[in-house]
């Protein structure tokens, strides 16, 4: 009986200790953040400093060379393909819209060309730049980006200029959207920060580890076991 007393009362004092902890970390106790930002932030800027793909999609546009195409953007609705159409107006190309669709004349290398600037201004944190370019947010325009290269991918597939199109998903996928979830986030490298990176994945096996123990030791402070069949 003695013994079952001791094992709850160390799984209650594990599991307030447990609980202690859990609350001190969702204080605003680390540089004015509760630990899950802090660490979700750390993570965020950690990976962002891996995730600059630009230079290599710059060096896959230059081996696709010039392609002139016209294109038939059908945008989401009549709205977007206006708010898209400065996206190439502005790099002096010709343009039209009807309804939803967003008429495009001109060379691949220039409209991903301006595509890669943007992309690479936002990725910098230097937004202002795209907003003195466009008159707009620095994100509605690079939300733009991926709505035009979205449909650019399937009006090429259907001309059956499918490099053209797998280079689009690229510039989609390795750039714009890259730039646009990293937007505002101060890159760092892991080799900066490695001692808090291993801290916290420790912390986080012991943690776990914590609660476990605490559970097992209450269950069998109160006479629960395991049967053996």
């Amino acid at each position: 009986m003695s013994g079952r007393k001791t094992k709850l009362g160390i799984g209650i004092a594990l599991l307030v200790s447990f609980v202690v902890v859990l609350v001190i970390f969702f204080m605003p106790i680390f540089d004015g953040k509760n630990g899950l930002d802090y660490l979700d932030n750390l993570y965020n800027s950690i990976s962002k400093g891996s995730a600059y793909y630009i230079p290599k999609v710059e060096h896959m546009v230059e081996d696709h060379g010039s392609e002139v195409v016209t294109l038939n953007l059908k945008m989401a609705d009549a709205d977007t393909a206006a708010a898209v159409e400065p996206l190439f107006a502005t790099i002096g190309l010709p343009t039209s819209v009807e309804a939803n669709n967003l008429m495009v004349n001109g060379d691949l290398a220039t409209i991903f060309g301006a595509c890669l600037d943007d992309a690479d201004a936002a990725y910098h944190n230097r937004g202002e730049e795209i907003e003195a370019k466009y008159g707009a947010s620095s994100r509605a325009m690079l939300y733009g980006w991926w709505a035009a290269l979205t449909a650019m991918e399937k009006d090429l597939k259907r001309q059956k200029l499918f490099k053209a199109a797998d280079l689009t998903h690229t510039m989609q996928a390795k750039t714009v959207e890259c730039a646009y979830n990293y937007y505002g986030i101060e890159p760092q490298n892991i080799k900066d920060r490695w001692m808090i990176v291993l801290f916290s994945l420790v912390f986080y096996v012991i943690y776990t580890v914590w609660y476990g123990y605490a559970i097992m030791f209450i269950f069998e402070g109160l006479g629960f076991e395991l049967a053996a069949h």
